[in-house]
């Protein structure tokens, strides 16, 4: 065994494998079984290749069969990995060495997400600098990365950067959180003054009534935002259109559970038909 794999057994297991601040993985095997003889040596190296990023404990499941009862070992190699003492993912079978990857990245950050890490502890200390610093470093190798997208994101828009964070979002995939982003970028993107808003609003204008309601969504006024949104769509007028929109991201960004967009769907549809 390598300083990276280590033999468990149920009298060491809680502290080897549940105490461990490190991922584990945990291989539940036996000397008689084939498949888990190609399985093991490919474990093994991928954890040398770790350098002690995550911790390999191999449990022979003859000479513990309490442990393999315990997590619902029905066939083996099955391969349990555990985080912060819960098991969060297995398989069972010696799969390839390429899905063996995969298993592992999905346990252990790689250096682009302990970047990330590092950008969010920045953000926590209110390093801006820093933390806008870091997240481009990380999407200058991965345009894709999701958390550093995100992050950076939001740093933009938080400076009324709209179109630098929709470019940003834009090379993302398609998930919950990146279409509430994107959503929010079309919404909060201008540099918007309330106080002048509201006045011109008052005048009667669509497009004044239209600005203000946006920037009343950026102030976290959803409600009022809504109703004014919803009545620019029922007057059917040059503005409704993007009203419509605008309530469709708002929508977006609540949620569907939330109580507004339940109430505000039935009176969006009334207004349209």
């Amino acid at each position: 065994m390598s300083q990276h794999t280590i033999d468990v057994t149920e009298a060491d297991f809680v502290s080897s494998v549940l105490e461990e601040t490190r991922p584990v993985v945990v291989d539940f095997w036996a000397e008689w079984c084939g498949p888990c003889k190609v399985l093991g040596p490919t474990l093994e190296r991928l954890a040398a290749e770790g350098e002690g990023s995550w911790l390999l404990a191999k449990v022979d499941v003859d000479q513990n069969q309490g442990l393999a009862r315990q997590f619902g070992v029905l066939g083996i190699p099955t391969v349990v990995a555990f985080r912060d003492g819960q098991a969060v993912n297995r398989f069972t079978g010696a799969l390839p060495e390429a899905q063996v990857r995969d298993f592992i990245g999905s346990l252990v950050p790689s250096e682009l997400d302990v970047w990330v890490l590092e950008a969010e502890a920045a953000l926590d200390r209110g390093d801006l600098v820093t933390a806008e610093e870091t997240y481009r470093s990380v999407l200058a190798r991965d345009g894709t990365h999701e958390g550093a997208g995100l992050g950076l994101a939001t740093i933009l828009l938080d400076r009324n950067d709209g179109p630098e964070a929709t470019s940003v979002l834009a090379r993302l995939a398609r998930s919950d959180e990146v279409r509430r982003m994107e959503a929010a970028a079309r919404l909060w993107g201008e540099s918007r003054d309330t106080a002048a808003l509201a006045s011109a609003a008052e005048s009667g204008d669509a497009a004044a009534r239209l600005s203000y309601a946006k920037a009343l969504s950026v102030d976290g006024d959803i409600a009022t935002a809504l109703e004014m949104l919803v009545t620019l769509v029922a007057e059917r007028g040059d503005e409704a259109d993007e009203a419509r929109a605008s309530m469709l991201d708002l929508f977006e960004i609540l949620g569907s559970g939330h109580a507004l967009v339940a109430d505000f769907r039935r009176r969006l549809a009334s207004a349209l038909f």
